[in-house]
């Protein structure tokens, strides 16, 4: 029999307990300088500091930084300043708070339909912030969400009201990122998922109702103990009066689900009084759903995450992980999915390692002209969101602590839905009228105390040191010579000072370089 000397199987075993040990963010990194190599791509250099800074800010805590933080930062030598300034904003309460705000789009679209409760999402979003700064494992809080017994989460459900199929089409597309649609009619075309598939999944849902409350303003999600979803075949083979036959409950891809017999004789209770079933489709979907058995879930959830940080997914589109969409990187894609199983489905670990990795830090200039980089040769360049804009410009204009006339419903009227989720961008003729135009930039933009404004036409500074804040204050980076030429010499001009400061506030609040993400 072959046997390994004791040094070198200790020289093994040491090597193996490096490579375990290895961060993330390196395997990402030698991952995709590989497939540089391979397709002999030149990279971006990795961006300087300042962008980094107004960067990492709007993807963690949704809003760029303060001009005393971008000052402090970028006067900062510690070659770890980065990582400190990463697990700051991590533990921010921020943080909870812009990742639901993400989440709550994904969970609902900007403007869905139903109820006014149901288009009101601020106590899921409360939960959801909760969840994000407690870093609540992942497969934790989704399947409290599955549930929908947390005050919140019963909006999720209540959009699919007496629409299993819908649920189903959602459920699968943001928690497998998998299409299923294509077989709610007829077997899928490219796929191998058919009808039963679709009805299978569906059947978790159907038992699932409604209940209002507080006459509408409030629901509960009250579950039968029978009902099912009747599957009548193809849509083109349907025939008037054909109800079709009963489907069993299958967890994609898995087996049926073993439940218990209900006597041919159950009546069931009027849904203001149903009680918990004893046997619960529900509970049994979101054991299964979360499952590190799942082959599907946690694939999913990285392959989110990494493109909402990244650009694009590691498979892209992000939902629709079928065997005919590869990934870009299997290797990098099965890494992630193992590391984040490991790590119990730490979220907060995951963001780390993917914004301080070399691949996040690169610059956003480079010969590619593609918004997603399929390479990720470069930053993706994205717009910032709603929400983003406006925390950003109350930021910018010192303006954060103020009332405004609660100009939310403005900003997500105007900027609710700059992007279709795959790179494409048209800013339209509201939102360039919205900036040029609105009120609500206007009262931010105009002096007043404490604001930006004010600071800028009652400081002793000389007005070299005024334009340096003017630009950490919006744009989170020092001028650059030129620029500071050009707007000492506007403000020393024999316009109206209090004009011109808020025209030069207004100018820099209108760039591109303010207005996206890069």
């Amino acid at each position: 029999m072959f046997r390994i000397p004791i040094a070198l199987s200790v020289l093994i075993a040491s090597a193996f307990t490096l490579s375990a040990q290895e961060p993330s963010r390196s395997f990402i990194d030698a991952q995709i300088q590989s497939g540089w190599k391979t397709k002999v791509i030149t990279p971006a250099p990795l961006c300087d500091d300042a962008t980094f800074l107004r960067r990492v800010h709007l993807d963690l805590v949704g809003t760029i930084p303060k001009a005393d933080e971008a000052r402090a930062f970028l006067a900062d030598n510690d070659p770890k300043k980065r990582e400190k300034l990463v697990d700051r904003l991590l533990a921010d309460p921020r943080f909870g708070t812009a990742q639901a705000d993400v989440w709550d789009v994904i969970l609902f679209g900007r403007h869905p339909s139903g109820s006014d409760a149901i288009r009101k999402r601020d106590n899921l979003k409360k939960w959801l912030a909760q969840k994000f700064n407690d870093n609540q494992p992942y497969d934790k809080w989704v399947r409290e969400l599955m549930l929908a017994e947390a005050e919140g989460t019963e909006l999720f459900y209540a959009q699919f009201r007496s629409q299993p199929e819908d649920a189903t089409v959602a459920v699968s597309r943001i928690f497998l990122g998998t299409q299923l649609q294509c077989a709610r009619c007829h077997d899928h075309p490219y796929e191998n998922w058919t009808q039963r598939d679709f009805y299978g999944m569906a059947g978790f849902f159907v038992r699932l109702n409604v209940v209002d409350d507080a006459n509408g303003k409030k629901f509960r999600i009250v579950e039968k103990r029978t009902g099912e979803v009747l599957f009548s075949g193809d849509v083109k083979e349907q025939k008037p009066g054909r109800k079709g036959e009963p489907v069993a409950a299958k967890f994609l891809g898995g087996k049926v689900l073993d439940e218990p017999i209900v006597a041919k004789d159950f009546k069931e209770p009027d849904l203001k009084t149903l009680p918990k079933p004893n046997f619960s489709r529900k509970e049994k979907f979101a054991d299964w759903l979360v499952s590190t058995e799942n082959p599907y879930f946690a694939r999913a959830a990285v392959n989110r995450l990494w493109a909402q940080f990244m650009g694009r997914g590691i498979v892209h589109p992000i939902d629709d992980l079928s065997e005919k969409n590869e990934p870009s990187h299997p290797e990098l894609l099965d890494r992630l999915k193992r590391d984040f199983i490991a790590s119990k489905f730490d979220l907060k670990k995951l963001l780390r390692e993917l914004v301080l990795s070399e691949t996040y830090q690169r610059s956003g200039s480079g010969p590619t002209k593609d918004a997603l980089p399929t390479a990720f040769e470069r930053a993706r360049v994205r717009p910032l969101s709603a929400e983003e804009m406006l925390a950003s410009i109350r930021i910018a204009t010192g303006t954060e602590a103020t009332p405004n006339n609660n100009p939310v419903e403005y900003f997500l009227r105007y900027f609710g839905e700059p992007t279709n989720g795959i790179g494409d961008f048209q800013a339209s003729l509201n939102e360039h009228l919205f900036l040029n135009n609105s009120d609500q930039i206007r009262q931010m933009i105009t002096r007043r105390k404490g604001n930006l404004a004010e600071t800028l036409l009652t400081s002793k500074e000389p007005w070299e040191a005024k334009v340096d804040l003017l630009f950490l204050s919006v744009l989170s980076r020092m001028p650059r010579g030129e620029e500071r030429s050009k707007f000492i010499a506007h403000f020393k001009s024999m316009g109206k000072p209090e004009q011109m400061v808020e025209e030069a506030i207004w100018v820099l609040l209108n760039t591109s370089e303010f207005r996206f993400n890069h």
